[in-house]
């Protein structure tokens, strides 16, 4: 590859996801590089053309390439830590070495302040909101759409109310009856 200047490309399962990679020799090794398929890759022309061509003052432009000569340094990777991957190895470290694992944290009963969210949004809502007056008209039922009937609600009106009504004195009837025994 690396005499006839080419690279070698093949398929890789990453993160559950199947993904292009393109092998190159590097160094005395072969590097990969992920790819990114066709509908992954933006055209720049969508982002960028909306904005305008400005002009920038030429002060601007000297402070900026001072910050940038004054923060320039060479790149030193061991100044970088993976900070998960060192807890994860030293977990690991304790298992080998027998050691008991740390219990999972619990919160302790002393612990009384606990704010239930949702009392707390439905107390804001009421103190916000006025108290609507006896004299405001009802709203009139939305017009029923074809095919959402499954999806609409029974609206009681007349009708609706004399048939609960009939329901329920026929309910406290059967109940006078059951209930003949006296509590105590």
């Amino acid at each position: 590859m690396r005499g006839k200047d080419m690279v070698a490309m093949g398929r890789i399962v990453l993160a559950k996801r199947e993904r292009v990679i393109m092998l190159q020799p590097w160094d005395k090794g072969v590097l990969g590089t992920t790819l990114r398929y066709p509908y992954e890759v933006r055209d720049a022309s969508l982002y960028f053309d909306e904005l305008p061509d400005i002009a920038i003052p030429k002060e601007m432009l000297q402070l900026a390439e001072h910050i940038l000569d004054s923060k320039a340094a060479d790149f030193d990777p061991s100044s970088f830590q993976d900070r998960y991957e060192e807890a994860v190895v030293a977990m690991i470290q304790a298992k080998r070495a027998g050691m008991p694992q740390p219990a999972p944290r619990s919160v302790s009963p002393g612990s009384t302040n606990v704010v239930s969210l949702m009392d707390a949004l439905k107390r804001s809502l009421a103190a916000d909101q006025p108290k609507p007056s006896p004299a405001t008209k009802a709203k009139k039922p939305r017009k029923r759409i074809e095919g959402q009937g499954e999806m609409l609600l029974p609206i009681s009106g007349k009708a609706t109310a004399k048939v609960a009504g009939q329901k329920q004195t026929a309910s406290t009837k059967s109940s006078k009856v059951t209930t003949g025994r006296k509590a105590g």
